[in-house]
C-alpha cells in the first residue's frame, strides 16, 4: 500500500519530494491509465488549493477526459479550445493566472480562477495528451509550480515506454 507523506521545504525541495513518490507509484508500470489515475490522486491529495487534477489523452482529433480528481470535466476538448486545447496544439505549458481573461476559456468548473497544462509528448514529438491543473485561487501557480509539474508530466510520460 502506498501512503504519502507530507512535503516539507520550500517549493522547489516540495516538488522533488512529490517527484519522488510519483515515481515510486510508476516504477515498473507502463499502463497510461493506471498510471494517470496514480498521479492524478497522488497531486490533487499532496497540493494545497487544487480543485481539479487530471489528464486529457489525444485520440488523433481531439483531447479526451482520461483520470482525474475533482468534480465531473468536460469530456472532449478540441485542439483549438481553452488552456488545454492550446497546451496541446504549441506543446508548450500554459500556465493562465486568470482563466476567465483567457480566449477561448472552457468553464468546466465555475469555482476555476486559475490553471497550468502540461502538454505529454512522446519522444517522436507525436501528442499523448496534457496534464490538467485548476484552482479556485487566482494566480495559483508559479514558475516552480510549473517546473515541478513538468517533471511529474517527464515522469508519467517516460513510464510509458
Amino acid at each position: 500500500m502506498f501512503t504519502a507523506s507530507t512535503l516539507a521545504g520550500d517549493k522547489p525541495e516540495q516538488y522533488a519530494q512529490l517527484l519522488e513518490q510519483a515515481r515510486a507509484l510508476l516504477t515498473g508500470e507502463r499502463d497510461r491509465v493506471a498510471n494517470a489515475a496514480n498521479l492524478s490522486a497522488l497531486v490533487y491529495h499532496a497540493l494545497p488549493a487544487l480543485n481539479w487534477v487530471g489528464f486529457y489523452f489525444f485520440d488523433g482529433t481531439e483531447l479526451v477526459v482520461g483520470p482525474f480528481q475533482g468534480l465531473p470535466a468536460c469530456v472532449r476538448i478540441p485542439l483549438d479550445k481553452g488552456v488545454c486545447g492550446a497546451a496541446a496544439s504549441t506543446r508548450e505549458t500554459q500556465r493562465i493566472a486568470d482563466v476567465h481573461a483567457f480566449p477561448g476559456h472552457i468553464a468546466c468548473d465555475s469555482a476555476s480562477n486559475s490553471e497550468v497544462v502540461v502538454p505529454l509528448v512522446a519522444d517522436d514529438g507525436s501528442l499523448i495528451g496534457v496534464f490538467d491543473l485548476d484552482s479556485p485561487e487566482l494566480d495559483r501557480f508559479d514558475a516552480d509550480d510549473q517546473r515541478g509539474l513538468e517533471a511529474i508530466a517527464r515522469a508519467f510520460v517516460e513510464s510509458l515506454r
